[in-house]
Parts: structure tokens; sequence; C-alpha cells
């Protein structure tokens, strides 16, 4: 009796601790992502701009900031420096550069540079919708593309970023099934288009292109061609397909689930009236 507790109680461990795991994954893995995000502008641009900021400070005034005795005598701690009570001018700039560098890359001053990179995006996005900002902007990818090294890398970046934030977004037309890998089993696809001209003229036949997203992960896949007579069209969204393909076939639309009773006589045989008839 006590094993049969036993197993009960880890069966239940597991069923609630995948569904509590299936609950938070989602919203942990979008903060992580965000974080990562955040973390990767600051990086790249808000600490270059915040030592831009300091070293106009340094050259603009020199009243700023203020330095006070607790200030100096920590730098020396800090700095292992024995040295009069008053430093020299050379020293007194090291010690401004230092208070600067803690203000403004820890804490709330960190932010400053942050939201400047924002700010500057903004306005760069703004420029290069204007006219002149595209032929400007046009002029120099002009001139990069043609420095070795960069131009064999560039353009494929270039179309990753169009196809994520340009205005022109990759659209799917509607959700078909296929008959892929091979007649007999069929694949949820996206239809892209209409596929080639010299194909359709040469076969007599036409053809669509479509998408095969791949499961777990639907925005990778397969482009495969496939007669129009053969696509079955499926009354689903794009949604739909999509959480589909992620859930591996479990998550089907409601208005596609088929009948318990079907779903039943659908699985065939169970294992036990299999061995049943093989006794017989």
């Amino acid at each position: 009796m006590a094993k049969a507790k036993q197993t009960g109680f880890w069966t239940d461990f597991k069923t609630f601790f995948v569904r509590g795991l299936a609950t938070l994954l989602p919203t942990v893995l979008t903060i992580f992502v965000l974080f990562k995000c955040y973390e990767f502008v600051q990086q790249n641009f808000g600490v270059p701009i915040n030592q831009g900021i300091i070293q106009v400070i340094l050259r603009s005034t020199t009243d700023y900031p203020e330095l006070s005795d607790e200030d100096i005598a920590e730098f020396k701690r800090e700095h292992k420096i024995v040295a009069a009570e008053k430093p020299p001018p050379e020293m007194t700039e090291d010690i401004r550069r230092w208070k600067l560098q803690r203000q403004w890359n820890q804490g709330a001053g960190s932010l400053v540079g942050f939201v400047v990179a924002i700010i500057f995006v903004y306005v760069l996005g703004r420029l290069l919708a204007s006219f002149l900002g595209r032929r400007l902007w046009q002029m120099f990818e002009g001139t990069v593309q043609q420095v070795p090294g960069f131009k064999q890398v560039y353009p494929y970046i270039k179309q990753v970023t169009e196809f994520l934030f340009g205005d022109r977004k990759f659209e799917f037309s509607r959700v078909v099934a296929v008959p892929y890998p091979r007649q007999g089993m069929y694949s949820v696809g996206l239809v892209t288009g209409a596929g080639f001209r010299r194909v359709a003229s040469a076969t007599q036949e036409d053809y669509l292109t479509v998408f095969i997203p791949s499961s777990p992960t639907p925005v990778t896949g397969y482009v495969i061609y496939v007669k129009k007579s053969e696509v079955i069209d499926l009354p689903i969204t794009l949604e739909e397909a999509l959480r589909f393909t992620a859930s591996g076939g479990v998550i089907v639309p409601e208005h596609e689930e088929l009948p318990e009773q079907q779903l039943e006589a659908s699985r065939g045989p169970s294992v036990s009236a299999s061995r049943e008839e093989s006794k017989d």
C-alpha cells in the first residue's frame, strides 16, 4: 500500500510540476528576451554614449562634479595611492573622471545612455523616412558594400532585418494541407506565391509555392513546389496553424477537431486486443 501511495505522489508531482512549468515558462522567457535586448543596447550604445558625456563634461568645466574630502580619500584607498592631503591637478582630473564614471555607469545614471540611444534611433528613423535621408542612406550603403568582407555579409543581414522590421511584411495568403513528404502523408503549409512561370509553362500545370513550417520551431522549415490540384485549403487562421505546428499537432482548432468516436476509430486496435487476437 505504501508503495502505491508513493507512486501516486510522484505521478501527481510530475503532472503539476509540468503544468506549473508550462504556465511560468512563457513569462520567464519573455522577461529573459527583453532583458537581453536591454543588455545589448546598454552595452553597445548606452555605455559608449555615457563615456562621451563624461568626456564632454571633463573638457567643458572644472567645477563639476564637486570633490569632497571623502571622495578624495576613497579614490586613494581604491587605487592604493599615498599622496599629500591636496591632490595635484593631474590627479584631480582622474578623481573627477572616476566619480563621473560611478555616477553615469552605475545606478539610475546608466539609464541616460540607454534613453539617448532610443531617442537617437527614433530620430534616425524619422530622417531616413524623408526623401533626402533615403538618398543619403542609399549612397552610404552603395559605398560600404564595396568593402571586401563587408559586402559578403551585409546584404544577408539586411534581408533578415528588413524581414523582421521592414514596412513590407512577408504575408502568407492561406493555410493548406499538401502531400508532403510523400503521397498519402499530408503536412500543414502556408501558401507564399504562385511559383515560377517557366515550370508552369513546361508542365502545363498550375503550381503553388508552399512553406512547410517545422515543429516545434515554426519559424524554420522547407519551401516546396506543389500542384495546385493537390492542395487542400484549411479553414484555419495563420495563428492556429502555427500553434498546431509548434505543439506537435496537439493543439487542433476546435472547429476542426474530429468527433470522439472518429478519434477512437482512427486509433486502431489496442495492444491488449492485438495480443488477445494473436492468442486466438
